[in-house]
């Protein structure tokens, strides 16, 4: 996706997940017994004069909720393993990057410091920066995070005088042509707006992934609106001419399948529904993503020539090309470049072998592995996580 990730071009690790029809159902069955978690501290501005025009609400809708929308710079520190750098002399196989993003976000809840944004702006990041409109800076962390629905919440460690979090309004009142409003911070430049009308509901997209190893990604139930989203503004408020949040920015229709001026954003009713079941529930949110066991790993079969490159004369096994960010794998100190010759007691000789006990193993268990790290004997005990969708099952 293009909207809002890396601008360093190095294995983007993590992969942004999909959204589901079954949580999009649940979420409207459900909007009516479950509110938004903050209810006080909403942004509010002197109402109109009578006969106002629709410049006027547009300036004045803008006006009440800039202050609470903020830019998100997000940092990813990894490794990556390119035994082919070795091959030709261009460096050893493992190297350390630093990856960058930017989106947007805006305050849900003024008294709990929490930032409303999507789960692909902030997943995996080592370091998080909130910047709001008055260049105020605060360093943050990811307090929830729901992969599948593409939402998650900051908590900015110093949450004294924030400004108010943005009234959420209700998706299901909107009509198509009218009026929506963009706010976010596009390419990384300051706040910008754009505006557009809401032009259709329930919309299914498609898009590219942005890692190498992640599989394209289907949203669906999504708000369409003409109203121009451009990279950065994800995770951006979409209001209406009241300045209420009809959505949360997600996505720009890929110009390459001849589609100009569509955008697409996340119902505000799915997100009243998601947000308040993340503060209730902190963390990766669990079920959300399939029963399959996960660790985080890229990994491929030794050949010829990654066995030179490794100088390994070991067994056969299958090589760690790269360790997610905050994975199991990395939390159990798996590093790319080493060779998994056991797991669970069992001798593997291929990634689908590899592959099969990982996603056979229930969520929660915890696999034992041999490992062989540069002539040594390594042993790791990972426990296993939840599978995100939408990544290849090569992890």
């Amino acid at each position: 996706m293009t909207h809002s990730r890396y601008s360093s071009a190095i294995f983007a690790l993590v992969g942004a997940l999909i959204g589901s029809l079954a949580m999009l159902a649940y979420a409207s069955t459900h909007i009516a017994q479950i509110q938004a978690a903050s209810t006080v501290g909403v942004a509010s501005a002197a109402p109109l004069q009578s006969g106002a025009s629709d410049q006027d609400r547009i300036v004045a809708a803008v006006k009440r909720a800039e202050p609470s929308v903020v830019a998100l710079q997000v940092v990813i520190n990894g490794q990556v393993v390119n035994p082919f750098n070795e091959l030709f002399g261009m460096g050893p196989p493992v190297q350390n990057y630093r990856a960058l993003a930017s989106g947007s976000g805006f305050v849900y809840d003024q008294s709990s410091g929490l930032i409303l944004t999507n789960s692909h702006v902030v997943h995996g990041a080592s370091a998080i920066t909130v910047v709001f409109s008055n260049n105020r800076r605060e360093k943050a962390t990811v307090y929830a995070d729901n992969p599948k629905i593409d939402l998650a919440l900051v908590k900015v460690q110093n949450a004294k005088d924030l400004p108010q979090a943005l009234p959420l309004g209700d998706s299901t009142k909107l009509s198509r042509g009218q009026w929506a409003i963009a706010i976010g911070e596009p390419l990384e430049l300051q706040q910008s707006v754009t505006v557009g009308v809401v032009s259709g509901f329930n919309r299914e997209e498609t898009v590219a992934p942005e890692q190498p190893g992640a599989s394209p990604r289907t949203f669906k139930g999504l708000l369409q609106t003409s109203a121009p989203i451009n990279p950065g503004n994800s995770g951006g408020p979409l209001l209406d001419m009241s300045g209420d949040v009809i959505g949360v920015n997600q996505i720009v229709a890929s110009p390459s399948a001849g589609a100009q001026g569509i955008g697409f954003a996340i119902p505000v009713n799915v997100v009243k529904t998601v947000a308040a079941d993340m503060v209730r529930h902190p963390g990766v949110t669990a079920g959300e993503a399939g029963t399959a066991g996960f660790v985080g790993i890229y990994m491929s079969d030794l050949n010829d020539q990654v066995r030179s490159q490794l100088n390994y004369h070991g067994p056969a096994g299958v090589v760690v090309n790269a360790v997610l960010n905050g994975s199991p794998a990395d939390q159990a100190g798996l590093e790319p470049g080493d060779v998994i010759q056991e797991v669970a007691g069992k001798r593997v000789s291929s990634t689908k072998q590899l592959q099969q006990i990982i996603q056979g193993t229930q969520p929660g268990k915890t696999l034992s592995m041999v490992l062989w790290r540069y002539g040594n004997k390594v042993l790791a005990n990972v426990k296993v996580g939840q599978a995100p969708t939408g990544l290849n099952p090569n992890q």
